[in-house]
């Protein structure tokens, strides 16, 4: 899926990955805020629920906490489009429906740096780092048990599935969280404190 070293691409992409809850989105946030740089939320890039092709979880559910339950190619080829000619479209996904409800134009402008945020993002680093386009990649994680109420307060209040089907995958993903942090880990993401990503990013920017 990769493509070949291009040293005329004008922006890196840092990538944020970890377990869902753990403060991906708002360290995001907070770097964008400060830097200026665009982010690709990679979370839109799930596929629709009546995929034939998702994997089902133990529960007997859509299971979104596997890869194969999102377009790991779709996403490379949209960052390195944005790193190397400035503007890529990106999904609009509604996790309460299951489906893409539309697209956008992400354009970087002046930046040198893209942050790419998910739980999935951890996929990507080969792919980036063997394209010349990965400027780092962190595995953001806090106390699992933390990391699980933070995650079910959020996703009830956006309605993204039933109560019943939130609490279960919470449990799941908190009981799961090791093997989590430690699998980003083998991919090249180094697992970091959110202020310790914050603070890493300042020096080297």
């Amino acid at each position: 899926m990769s493509t070949p070293t291009d040293d005329t691409a004008s922006a890196r992409v840092l990538i944020l990955c970890g377990p869902s809850g753990a403060g991906k989105t708002r360290l995001a946030e907070r770097l964008s805020r400060a830097y200026g740089w665009p982010i690709v939320r990679l979370d839109d890039f799930y596929k629709d629920g009546d995929d034939p092709s998702l994997p089902l979880s133990p529960i007997g559910i859509p299971d979104w906490d596997d890869v194969r339950s999102w377009h790991v190619k779709l996403a490379f080829e949209a960052l390195a489009s944005l790193c190397r000619t400035g503007t890529t479209a990106v999904p609009l996904y509604d996790i309460s429906t299951s489906r893409a409800i539309g697209s956008h134009v992400v354009d970087r402008g002046s930046a040198d740096t893209v942050i790419a945020e998910g739980i999935f993002a951890a996929d990507l680093v080969g792919h980036l780092r063997d394209a010349g386009l990965l400027r780092d990649a962190y595995c953001v994680r806090q106390n699992r048990w933390l990391t699980m109420g933070r995650r079910f307060v959020r996703d009830v209040s956006e309605r993204r599935k039933p109560v019943p089907v939130l609490v279960r995958r919470g449990i799941r993903l908190a009981l799961d969280e090791p093997k989590i942090v430690a699998a980003h880990a083998r991919r090249g993401a180094r697992p970091v404190r959110p202020k310790q990503a914050q603070r890493e990013v300042r020096v080297g920017s």
